[in-house]
């Protein structure tokens, strides 16, 4: 054995002997169905994951824009409340095959988009994530200068040594790089185990944003104008103003619901994934925004002008000689948000990029070192100069949930209204001719006719969101890009499957696999099976051929 190929075998993940090239490329052991020792997450866990989602500090801002809009507080609460209850059905309805199949976003679109074709959806999400990913750590980073700073004040006059062209200085970079280094040990835990870290947000985040809370309203003696502000907007203004924030709060679920499988692959039980979720997330999301409200008016009230984000607000409570009291508040509620910048990061984007890798590199990429090639490009990427040089970035990330929701919509489609819950779990991860997912060499055209269908409603109005002139009209189905990306793409999708139909289509609904696949305790699988129907498959294909 050569030099080079000793280093490759060394570069792959654990996999079983006498496994072709092709299967390599196809499986892993991170990808197969998940086994049942390793189906733990109860409702308490998903509970806990979707309070974790929330609580962040985008979240605790989110508001913000919408009164700077014109809306007065409860106006924005209403649309935080609608954003956040119309949402979570469509993430729990993408969520439904990976409970009760026990598999990872990649392998459920393999059943709409086919063996390859879902290749093109996987990296997409994949690259989201590792973006998002650094955006994330930059802004955990600012909650360990402030935690630090509560520690050691004179860290803020940290000598420079960094070049102007970095974007940044050492100050900023050392703590942003803390933050990073701080998250890299929760990304070792597997997915199962990775449940029990979660439980740390929805105890200490309450207690702290609480206490803030409190803490603002003592110092402003009151909880300030903002309460009181009347709306600026009437009649249709008023009207488009809440469409839109509403539909920017779903858009903003579009990622979590696309990959809603990865962490529903771990239930226990295919409820513990739905509930928990449906009402979890919109009791959280307001409670986090209504908190946010309250205390970002009592800052107007102190300072003069309304301080949305925490940490920026936090920081300023340091400064003139601060006493020892107010330094360990500022250091427990800036160590609190730090804890919970990790969670989301861990939860958002960690895991998922992780998966997506794993499925495109399923001979070197695990979930463990697919979360650490995406805080490797977090790192990489300097997240803090995308974030300064201009607001047509972040408008692009938010932009780029219409491809998010045409993926969601003909993912939807394919599982409740095509198959009617139909599996083929061996067919998964086949990819001989007459599989159900190989469709037309590995890609389904129906589900990309249909994709492309979603995106092209929303082009004209997504190339507006990033700075572009265009007509009204196009800005106004782009104000509802989530509902027309999903459900042209459904319709689409539904359509071309009554004209062409596609193997295992089913007339009742019925979720059951019916290849009758079983994932044994231990790790083990009817792996001789599937062996076998791969290569008869590949006898076949030869005798034609």
């Amino acid at each position: 054995m050569g030099l080079f190929n000793r280093i490759i075998q060394s570069l792959e993940v654990t996999h079983e002997p006498n496994l072709t090239l092709t299967e390599q490329l196809i499986a892993n052991e991170d990808l197969l169905p998940v086994e049942p020792e390793k189906q733990t997450w109860r409702g308490y866990n998903y509970v806990s994951f979707c309070i974790t989602g929330m609580f962040n500090v985008n979240m605790w801002m989110i508001v913000s824009s919408m009164i700077q809009l014109g809306m007065s507080w409860w106006q924005a609460w209403i649309c935080v409340w609608l954003g956040y209850v119309l949402g979570p059905p469509f993430l729990v309805l993408n969520a439904r095959p990976g409970a009760i199949f026990h598999v990872m976003f990649p392998i459920v679109n393999r059943t709409s988009f086919g063996t390859l074709g879902s290749l093109w959806c996987v990296f997409n999400r994949a690259a989201m994530a590792c973006i998002w990913y650094g955006v994330q750590a930059s802004i955990g980073g600012s909650c360990v200068l402030v935690m630090l700073r509560a520690m050691w004040p004179n860290i803020i006059d940290l000598p420079n040594s960094m070049p102007a062209s970095s974007g940044t200085n050492t100050r900023d970079y050392m703590c942003f790089f803390l933050f990073w280094l701080i998250s890299l040990p929760v990304i070792w835990f597997p997915v199962h185990k990775v449940r029990h870290f979660f439980l740390v947000t929805p105890i200490l985040m309450p207690i702290a944003s609480i206490t803030f809370l409190i803490w603002c309203i003592v110092k402003a003696h009151g909880i300030g104008p903002i309460i009181h502000q009347p709306s600026t907007l009437h009649g249709s203004k008023l009207g488009w103003a809440m469409v839109v924030s509403t539909m920017s709060l779903i858009s903003n679920q579009a990622t979590i619901i696309t990959n809603a499988p990865d962490f529903a692959s771990r239930a226990r039980t295919p409820s513990a994934a739905l509930y928990p979720q449906l009402f979890a997330i919109p009791i959280t999301a307001s409670f986090v925004c209504l908190i946010g409200i309250l205390v970002s008016s009592s800052s107007q009230a102190i300072y003069g002008e309304a301080i949305w984000s925490p940490i920026d607000l936090l920081e300023i409570f340091l400064n003139d000689n601060p006493s020892g009291a107010t330094r360990f508040g500022v250091w427990f509620i800036s160590t609190s948000f730090m804890l919970a910048q990790v969670t989301t990061n861990i939860s958002a984007n960690s895991v998922s990029a992780g998966c997506d890798l794993t499925a495109l590199f399923p001979r070197f990429i695990n979930i463990r070192r697919g979360g650490y090639i995406a805080a490797t490009v977090g790192l990489a990427m300097c997240p803090w100069n995308l974030l300064k040089s201009s607001n047509e970035f972040t408008s692009y990330l938010s932009a780029y949930s219409v491809f998010l929701s045409s993926i969601a919509g003909v993912m939807v489609t394919e599982y409740y209204i095509v198959r009617k819950g139909h599996y083929n779990v061996k067919d998964l991860y086949n990819i001989g001719k007459d599989s159900w997912y190989w469709y037309t060499y590995g890609i389904n055209f129906r589900a990309y006719a249909a994709y492309i269908a979603g995106i092209l409603i929303n082009v004209v109005g997504f190339a507006g969101a990033t700075g572009r002139t265009v007509p009204l009209a196009a800005t106004r189905i782009y104000d509802l890009s989530f509902f027309t990306g999903f459900g042209v793409s459904a319709v689409v999708y539904w359509a071309l499957n009554r004209i062409f139909p596609v193997i295992g289509a089913a007339d009742r609904f019925e979720e059951i696999d019916v290849s009758g696949y079983e994932r044994k305790a231990g790790g083990s699988r009817d792996v001789e099976e599937m062996d076998i129907d791969t290569k008869d498959r590949d006898s076949e294909t030869a005798s034609e051929i």
